[in-house]
């Protein structure tokens, strides 16, 4: 079962790469990661395109980057380009914890009746 990810991002060279990294270091490997960018003007995006071409995975990897309205105009620009069957949303400042995120979501949707999953929050402070 393919997962979409979808990450909004505007100016977000500081935390993209631990973004990328907690995705790309899952153990469910049937993903793909569509980076909505409004335009940064930093490096968020060559940074984006070198973590995944050094993995030799960007075949993984679409990026947008054109103006948006905001972040749910981001969401739903990434939604309605994704193939996969399972849909997440990660904020570009924001990293998985663990490399079995996509398994425990996946394990859930097992069941026939679950249409949404949703995970608990910790706060980090990189301070």
């Amino acid at each position: 079962m393919l997962i979409s990810i979808i990450t909004p991002t505007y100016n977000s060279e500081k935390t993209i790469s631990r973004n990328i990294n907690s995705v790309i270091g899952q153990k469910y490997s049937n993903f793909e990661h569509i980076i909505v960018d409004n335009l940064s003007s930093d490096k968020t995006i060559r940074i984006a395109q070198k973590i995944y071409e050094e993995n030799n995975i960007t075949p993984k990897l679409r990026i947008i980057s054109e103006k948006d309205e905001g972040i749910s105009d981001a969401f739903n620009k990434g939604i309605k380009t994704s193939n996969g069957e399972i849909i997440g949303i990660i904020n570009s400042d924001d990293f998985y914890y663990n490399q079995n995120v996509f398994d425990m979501v996946l394990d859930k949707f097992d069941d026939s009746v679950i249409q949404f999953v949703h995970g608990d929050i910790y706060f980090y402070d990189l301070k």
